[in-house]
């Protein structure tokens, strides 16, 4: 499997991100790739926090929230898909596809032996997030979810149809210039951090297929797995949820984040950040520390 690995050198001295890399290898999705997660705070602490970003951002996302779930003794886990981050980068479009990330997902949990988790999920790191604990239900304890859903092949909009044309159509275009826009308050070294992982269109594969693979038809593959994980969460989850919702997201916004509650048994009224876009995760403090008051986990 031809792969881009991004220059070590691209992760030096990004703002707010001192944290040590760690890497998967023989993962049997994909034996001979590398893939590069967070791993901080204490192996045995009671609850360990699986923290996973979407399109097209990376780990660096959650600098934010890390600190204060490492604040109660937690450990915090945050894993780069294949395609993102500092995780090696198939240059085969047609590598991509919903199962080969979920595979990803359920065998970086089964490896690291991950356990009483905490799902912290956003954009894609839902959509496949989301349709683990029907298969770990032993394993996942809580969720904090934010501008997310589960895609069980229903038309999504044109906010979303115009997005997916749109990347489709430039193989090449501006991660950090997304990045800038949907979050106006980056500073230039933060939207070069979001930048760093990427070289060039052959590096940005995952980034162009991400937006196609969402099942927007009951045929396309992850539509039956997000129904059934809406059942399950509808009718047999029996964890803590926490929701906070970025206001100012024309796709995944506040529609459909209130219909996802809808279909998570004891989901509670959810935060709202009337200034915050897409990526909630850049106002994570707050949402951190809200979602552990309601867990009764305040430090």
């Amino acid at each position: 499997m031809d792969a881009f690995r991004t220059p070590d050198e691209r992760f030096s001295n990004l703002p707010g991100f001192a944290w040590q890399p760690n890497y998967l290898e023989g993962l049997a999705v994909a034996p001979t790739l590398r893939l590069h997660y967070l791993d901080e705070g204490p192996a045995d602490a009671e609850h360990t926090f699986l923290c996973l970003h979407g399109e097209p951002s990376w780990s660096y996302l959650y600098r934010k929230m890390l600190p204060v779930f490492l604040e109660t003794g937690a450990r915090v886990i945050a894993p780069d898909f294949f395609g993102f981050g500092r995780s090696d980068k198939p240059i085969d479009d047609a590598i991509y596809t919903f199962d080969f990330h979920r595979d990803t997902l359920l065998q970086t949990i089964e490896r690291l032996d991950l356990r009483n988790i905490t799902l912290v999920c956003q954009d894609w790191g839902g959509l496949v997030g989301l349709t683990v604990p029907m298969d770990m239900s032993d394993r996942f304890a809580r969720l904090i979810v934010m501008n997310t859903t589960l895609a069980v092949g229903a038309e999504p909009g044109p906010g979303f149809m115009a997005w997916r044309d749109f990347v489709a159509s430039t193989p090449d275009f501006d991660v950090g210039g997304l990045m800038k826009r949907a979050a106006p308050g980056l500073t230039d070294d933060e939207v070069a951090a979001y930048n760093a992982p990427f070289v060039g269109a052959q590096s940005k594969a995952g980034v162009r297929t991400f937006p196609a693979l969402v099942p927007i038809t009951g045929d396309m593959d992850g539509a039956a797995r997000s129904k059934a994980a809406v059942g399950f969460f509808a009718e047999k989850w029996r964890g803590k949820s926490f929701m906070a919702i970025g206001m100012q997201d024309p796709v995944l916004g506040a529609p459909v984040m209130h219909w996802l509650r809808s279909k998570i048994v004891g989901c509670p009224e959810p935060m709202e950040l009337p200034q915050a876009g897409h990526f909630v995760q850049e106002h994570g403090e707050v949402v951190a520390r809200a979602a552990l008051a309601s867990f009764a986990d305040t430090p």
